[in-house]
C-alpha cells in the first residue's frame, strides 16, 4: 500500500494530500470546488490541495501541521 502524506497549513488554511512523491508534479489545475489537483507527466493524479480548509485539532484527526510562526 502506498504511503499518503497529509500536510495542514494553519496559516494558509489548506490541506495538502500527496499520494506519491510531490517532486513528480508536472501540472496542476484548480477545480470549481477550490481544490487544486496535482498531476505527473502522464496525467496521473498524485495529489490534492484543499483550499479554505479549517481544522479543529480537538476533532480527533491527527495531521502534521505547519508551524503558525516561521522564524528567520
Amino acid at each position: 500500500m502506498a504511503k499518503i502524506n497529509l500536510i495542514h497549513d494553519n496559516i494558509g488554511k489548506t490541506l495538502t494530500i500527496h499520494f506519491s512523491d510531490p517532486r513528480e508534479e508536472y501540472a496542476s489545475e484548480l477545480t470549481d470546488d477550490e481544490i487544486i489537483v496535482m498531476k505527473d507527466r502522464a496525467g496521473k493524479i498524485i495529489g490534492l490541495e484543499i483550499l479554505h480548509f479549517d481544522f479543529d485539532p480537538n476533532e480527533g484527526i491527527n495531521l502534521k501541521t505547519i508551524p503558525e510562526k516561521i522564524s528567520s
